[in-house]
């Protein structure tokens, strides 16, 4: 079984600090009806938003940095 480690810190309210082996993220939202942002340091960017009952939402956009 892999060792796997993660870490949320809240920084501010409506403001997490989100730490993995591999990355961190900052999120920002979330409220009690409002959408949540995700911006990865690998460049993912996600908005999420639970809607009631047996449904979610979660839209990924994933940018690719420009190495110069």
């Amino acid at each position: 079984m892999p060792l796997t480690f993660r870490k949320s810190f809240r920084i501010l309210p409506g403001v997490r600090l989100n730490i993995n082996r591999h990355s961190w993220s900052i999120t920002t939202g979330g409220g009690s009806h409002g959408p949540r942002h995700t911006h990865s340091s690998t460049g993912r960017r996600t908005t999420s938003m639970d809607l009631p009952g047996p449904f979610g939402w979660r839209k990924t956009t994933t940018k690719r940095r420009r190495r110069h």
